[in-house]
C-alpha cells in the first residue's frame, strides 16, 4: 500500500491507483466530466484538477490520469486549483449554457455565463470522449469514433455514414455529460 496525503489527512492506496481513484474511494468529491468507472481513464475535460507537492515542487495535475506516489501531498481546494476549475467551467458553460451538468458546475463554482457565450447551441459536444470509449470498451463495438483533428475534431461514425455496428443501446446517450449526444445517436444509428 502507498500512503500519500490529500487536504492533510494520510490516506493508502494500491500501486496502479490515481489520486481520482483514491479520493472517490474515500468520498473526496473531485469533479469531472470525462471519467468514468467502466471505462479507461482520457485526461480530456481537465475538471479533475489537483495541486500536487512532491517535496520538490508543487504543480497542477489532473487527478485520473496521476498515479499515487509515497508521500506527495494532494490539495483538492486550494485556491490555485479553484482558480484552474474556474476557467474550465467557464469555457464550458459558454459553450454548452443548457447543459445540466455543467450549469450545476458553474453553480457550485461561482460562475456565470461570459460575454463570449455561444448562441444558438444549447448542448455542444466538448470532445469528452466518453460515448466513443463507452462504445468500444464496455458495448464493444466501434460505432463511434473521432473524426477531423485540431478546431475540427467532431464525434462521428466512422466514415461519416450511418453505422452498421451500432446497435442502438443508448450507452452514448447515457454517460454524455451535455447532452450533445442526443443530436449526433440518430445520425449514427441511422
Amino acid at each position: 500500500m502507498i500512503t500519500f496525503s490529500i487536504n492533510g489527512q494520510e490516506y493508502e492506496g494500491q500501486e496502479g491507483w490515481t489520486i481520482l481513484d483514491v479520493a472517490r474511494w474515500n468520498g473526496i468529491e473531485i469533479p469531472t466530466l470525462c471519467h468514468h468507472g467502466a471505462v479507461e481513464p482520457y485526461g480530456a475535460c481537465r475538471l479533475c484538477a489537483v495541486e500536487v507537492d512532491d517535496g520538490r515542487r508543487s504543480r497542477v495535475v489532473i487527478s485520473c490520469m496521476y498515479p499515487i506516489k509515497a508521500g506527495i501531498k494532494v490539495q483538492t481546494h486550494s485556491p490555485r486549483v479553484l482558480n484552474v476549475r474556474r476557467w474550465i467551467v467557464q469555457l464550458l458553460l459558454d459553450e454548452s449554457p443548457e447543459a445540466p451538468q455543467i450549469k450545476e458546475l458553474a453553480r457550485s463554482l461561482g460562475v456565470t455565463p461570459s460575454r463570449f457565450q455561444k448562441t444558438g447551441v444549447d448542448f455542444a459536444c466538448h470532445l469528452c470522449g466518453l460515448c466513443v470509449r463507452t462504445c468500444q470498451e464496455v458495448v464493444g463495438v466501434q460505432a463511434l469514433t473521432f473524426g477531423n483533428r485540431g478546431l475540427r475534431k467532431e464525434i462521428t461514425s466512422p466514415f461519416r455514414t450511418a453505422s452498421k455496428d451500432c446497435l442502438g443501446c443508448g450507452s452514448c446517450v447515457y454517460v454524455c455529460p451535455t447532452g450533445a449526444m442526443e443530436q449526433l445517436f440518430s445520425r449514427v444509428a441511422g
